[in-house]
């Protein structure tokens, strides 16, 4: 029996060693196809091994030890497949979003355009790069199967996973398009900035990865739901803290320029909050400024005065702090280990605060 990874550190540094050993799996297939492929390779490890908070793996892992599951290295494995859909997701996403950098580096489709670039081949670089990074999204979704199903996990286990699993994936997917919807439609109200935060981000980060995890290792419905009562509460609180750091983070900390969802013209519950506070002076900074891909210091500046004054950012705060008290309450009803809830209750302050 290994010993738990109480130690987020510990937990972090053994889904790395799953990932590390999945893709270099991965290597001589891409090799057989062609050399060519190395670029593909080289790219998806350099963002799957660099950086990375491995939040959803971490709430699989502890939806599955708090079902009574034992610790494994399949069952690490198991819940590093959702790193693979974060790729996906995250590469696909700076793709919509038109972003630079993630994590400090070029965006996937800006290395590649770069690529291009360098090479100098035929064509337009920029194609290229989103092309390759459509594609090397697409990839890193087959991949994520192929290591949930190959995780050494028993055969009933995964298959009655699966359809949760399913419904990660689809709402996901749906909120996606719902948050490009409301960037389309340029006005969103606080509630359908609210309902793209809880499916784009808050059930698919931890309420569907704890299900996952509890699934797995066979928790019933009572289970799920005590679950829910604390991870729905706690995924839509760090959807909102992550609105707060696309606005007022440090560039060192989120691995993006200051400002960049305010480039982006993102509707965030913050954003529509201070619209529904705005005077229409200020109503005219935001629309003048949010969502111009050029926009400066001096723009930013502008926009985050407006979300400070009209007590968009307080309301934000005081949101998240409510939520967290939600999730906190759901945890302690919950029938499920100590160690298990230590846990839960630690990754819980670390997710709302940005810690983990």
């Amino acid at each position: 029996m290994i010993s738990a990874p109480l130690d987020r550190a510990d937990l972090r540094g053994r889904v790395h060693k799953a990932l590390a050993a999945f893709l270099a799996g991965q290597a001589p297939r891409l090799e057989a196809v062609s050399a060519t492929l190395g670029p593909v390779q080289e790219a998806l490890s350099d963002f799957l091994l660099t950086g990375g908070k491995r939040m959803r793996p971490a709430f699989c892992y502890w939806g599955y030890r708090a079902a009574g599951g034992s610790d494994s290295d399949e069952a690490i494995a198991a819940s590093a497949a959702l790193e693979l859909l974060q790729a996906c997701a995250l590469i696909h996403d700076d793709v919509m979003d038109g972003s630079d950098t993630r994590r400090g580096q070029p965006a996937m489709h800006r290395r590649f355009a770069g690529l291009h670039r360098s090479g100098e081949w035929h064509g337009d670089p920029e194609a290229f790069g989103l092309s390759a990074a459509v594609l090397l999204g697409d990839l890193c979704l087959i991949w994520a199967d192929e290591l949930l199903n190959t995780s050494g996990m028993p055969a009933d286990a995964l298959l009655r996973t699966q359809p949760v699993y399913d419904e990660m994936r689809v709402e996901l997917m749906a909120g996606q398009y719902l948050d490009l919807l409301e960037q389309a439609l340029g006005g969103s109200t606080v509630d359908s900035a609210l309902r793209v935060a809880r499916y784009k981000s808050a059930k698919y980060t931890i309420e569907k990865p704890l299900h996952m995890g509890a699934v797995l290792a066979g928790g019933d419905a009572e289970l799920l739901g005590s679950l829910t009562a604390y991870g729905l509460p706690l995924g839509e609180a760090f959807q909102l803290r992550d609105d707060v750091l696309g606005v007022f983070g440090d560039p060192s900390e989120t691995g993006k320029p200051a400002g960049d969802d305010l480039r982006e013209g993102k509707r965030t519950a913050l954003v529509a909050m201070a619209l529904a506070e705005a005077s229409p002076s200020q109503a005219a900074v935001v629309r003048q400024h949010l969502g111009d891909p050029h926009l400066g210091a001096q723009g930013v500046a502008q926009l985050r005065e407006v979300i400070v004054d009209t007590g968009a950012l307080r309301r934000v705060e005081e949101l998240i702090d409510t939520l967290l008290a939600q999730s906190q309450a759901g945890l302690a009803l919950a029938d499920i280990d100590s160690e298990a809830r230590q846990v839960l209750e630690s990754l819980a302050v670390a997710a709302t605060s940005r810690s983990i």
